[in-house]
């Protein structure tokens, strides 16, 4: 019995686009992306890297489908939580704020140490008009993540102030 580990067929030339979409390739990876998820449809790591790139041209709505469609497939936890990240910003991109405000509050709920899910989730109740609790939720995630000496040295003093905003 072999150790040694099966890479699916599919990896490595997702790999080779994804390196291409490093150098700022988007627009000419899109087709490749396409043609991989037609021939890959149940991968929900392809259908992930479909949709950044959508996200990134600013294909918004095409975007929202192939995002949905990765977590629905299953994704490794990073890669759920970018899914999950990229979905619901791009849901308040598209003014769809309460199901952006769902998602990515499952997303906290799923990775509490990804503090980026409230700053994104600020944007989006900042987009409901909830601008209290938007501004409240962004200063808790500056003072619970900064180590600026000039902000910790006011960290009580922003907290008590954010609490009675």
């Amino acid at each position: 019995m072999s150790s040694e580990v099966e890479i699916p067929a599919w990896k490595d030339e997702l790999d080779a686009i994804v390196g291409a979409r490093a150098y700022g390739q988007f627009k000419e990876i899109l087709p490749r992306l396409k043609s991989l998820d037609a021939r890959h449809p149940n991968v929900g790591e392809i259908a992930y890297q479909l949709a950044w790139t959508c996200d990134t041209l600013g294909q918004t709505a095409a975007a929202v489908l192939h995002y949905e469609k990765a977590v629905a497939l299953g994704l490794s936890p990073n890669e759920l939580s970018g899914a999950l990240l990229g979905l619901g910003s791009t849901l308040r991109q598209l003014g769809q704020l309460e199901r952006s405000a769902d998602v990515l509050r499952s997303g906290q709920l799923q990775f509490p140490e990804n503090r980026e899910f409230a700053v994104f989730l600020a944007l989006t109740l900042h987009a409901q008009g909830q601008h209290t609790a938007a501004l409240q939720l962004a200063l808790e995630t500056m003072c619970d993540t900064t180590d600026d000496p000039g902000l910790t040295a006011y960290q009580r003093a922003i907290r008590h102030a954010a609490g009675k905003l």
